[in-house]
């Protein structure tokens, strides 16, 4: 029987994130996906979030993250460009490029990504994992500390487990989206909109131009003709849904651009949670953890939040130097943002269901979103920032559970960023004091945790320590230094004597 210090189950891209994760703080993974290649179905198109800045963090992003001058906020405008501090960030990536640069990197890490693997059955006792995998040349048996499922809305890994996925889901609430082809005289002028939802009293659409020739079309209605799920979608079906809509007929047709191409139907109000993340020695992350409505595509940015979470705590886990209670923490910070992502796309599209009462609605939500106020409140809810982790050891300091604020720094004469110092995924203590006092005083985390000497023109403290997951887990204040100690105990572990003296 072959054995693992991890193995995590699902390919797609928060699979692909725990794996690197694990990797750069030097556990060896092996990722089961059942899908003998990557799939080419037509799902994400963007990121928004916190998550681009994590990626940046990492290496990913060719240029700085920038963030988006305007938003929707169930279909009404969001105005951003006036805001003094905008958390809301968005990468247009289509999700098949964001997962081949996802494998990529964890294969030029040495990742063991098995295609073509299907986890047959789990069972864990004190001490590990036991699954039993099917795989193109048979059955095999493998042995693991930790799993972790990352397989999806359906994961078997979460039924095996038996944890429950407590929601709802209305099948009144049916979305229809495809790929087309319209004619030009269609989409000049003011006869369609295009780009931003558009929500009429019987029901919303977008169009969005997705390269030459094709249009990416998405209807939601409420109420309407219930589908037969037996029968796939097709374009008609999409075609007639999108006339009860907007009220007119389009001439749709079929793109005759090379595919894939887009054309899918699904439930859109669908929102559930894991009642729990944990059960022993098995963990869920993405959407095995938590589905809720697309609207506002929060998606990508609560699940790849989950494995950035989670890696750098199981790697402490193997290695035998995590804290007490480092594990749970995981479904501590995680679950209350999946609960605030659930709670703001149903609200986003009970906003752009159809109805006197909700145009009346709509009209009074309209009027706040243009106070600078209720902008920035709402920036952060769909950003992600608006959820501080609760801290249990550290300072008081506002910065503390946040994600660490984009700085430009310089190393002695060298011009840097601070997300090009998180690139190897440990934990950073980044010293303004220049004094050498804080590279003492934590000499017995040295094993774990590096100090870099930086100088900055603003930053919102003289020093930070900030976890591999981009959050500061501690900020020099007022109260100086106290609460350093505590915070690296309670986050990287018990003083390492050996390399206090080193």
């Amino acid at each position: 029987m072959s054995a693992a210090e991890v193995i995590i189950v699902g390919g797609g891209p928060v699979g692909l994130l725990l794996a690197g994760e694990l990797v750069l703080a030097g556990v060896r993974p092996v990722v089961l996906e059942q899908l003998p290649e990557p799939s080419t179905a037509y799902k994400a198109n963007a990121l928004v979030g916190q998550v681009v800045r994590f990626l940046d963090h990492r290496g990913f992003l060719e240029d700085r993250p920038r963030t988006a001058p305007a938003f929707l906020f169930g279909a009404l405008p969001l105005k951003l460009s006036g805001l003094a501090d905008n958390p809301l960030y968005g990468l247009q990536i289509r999700q098949a490029q964001l997962e081949a640069m996802l494998e990529q990197r964890a294969r030029e890490l040495g990742v063991d990504l098995r295609r073509g693997h299907q986890l047959l059955e789990l069972g864990q006792d004190d001490v590990g994992v036991s699954v039993q995998v099917r795989g193109p040349d048979g059955t095999y048996e493998m042995r693991t500390g930790y799993l972790v499922g990352c397989d999806g809305a359906r994961s078997g890994v979460r039924k095996q487990i038996g944890i429950s996925f407590a929601g709802h889901t209305d099948p009144g609430v049916v979305s229809r989206a495809a790929h087309v082809s319209v004619p030009a005289s269609w989409i000049s002028g003011d006869r369609i909109g295009l780009y931003a939802w558009h929500r009429t009293e019987r029901g919303a659409y977008v169009m969005v131009p997705h390269g030459p020739g094709v249009l990416m079309v998405s209807v939601i209605e409420w109420d309407g003709p219930a589908p037969d799920d037996d029968v796939p979608a097709t374009l008609d079906e999409v075609r007639d849904s999108l006339h009860r809509v907007l009220g007119q007929d389009l001439p749709l047709s079929a793109p005759t651009t090379p595919g894939p191409h887009l054309l899918r139907r699904g439930y859109v109000a669908n929102t559930r949670i894991a009642t729990s993340y944990r059960q022993g020695r098995v963990f869920l992350a993405g959407d095995a953890a938590h589905v809720h409505p697309s609207v506002g595509a929060p998606g990508l940015n609560l699940g790849l939040q989950d494995a950035a979470n989670l890696g750098w705590k199981l790697a402490a886990q193997v290695h035998g130097w995590a804290p007490p209670g480092l594990l749970d923490s995981y479904q501590a910070e995680r679950r209350p943002a999946a609960e605030r992502v659930t709670m703001q796309t149903q609200a986003q599209l009970a906003l752009m269901s159809p109805g006197p009462a909700v145009t009346a609605l709509r009209q009074v939500v309209g009027e706040l979103l243009d106070l600078p106020g209720v902008t920035d409140h709402v920036a952060g809810l769909l950003a992600g920032s608006d959820v501080a982790y609760r801290m249990h050891a550290g300072s008081a300091h506002a910065v503390t559970g946040r994600f660490a604020p984009e700085q430009e720094l310089r190393v002695g004469s060298r011009v840097t960023r601070l997300a090009e110092l998180m690139r190897a995924g440990r934990p950073l203590l980044a010293d303004l004091t220049g004094s050498g006092q804080l590279a003492d005083l934590i000499a017995a985390w040295r094993d774990r945790v590096d100090v870099v000497s930086v100088q900055a023109r603003t930053a919102p403290a003289e020093a930070l320590l900030i976890r591999p997951d981009g959050y500061v887990a501690w900020a020099l204040g007022p109260d100086g230094t106290d609460g350093l100690l505590d915070a690296l105990a309670t986050w990287f572990g018990a003083p390492n004597p050996r390399t206090a003296g080193a």
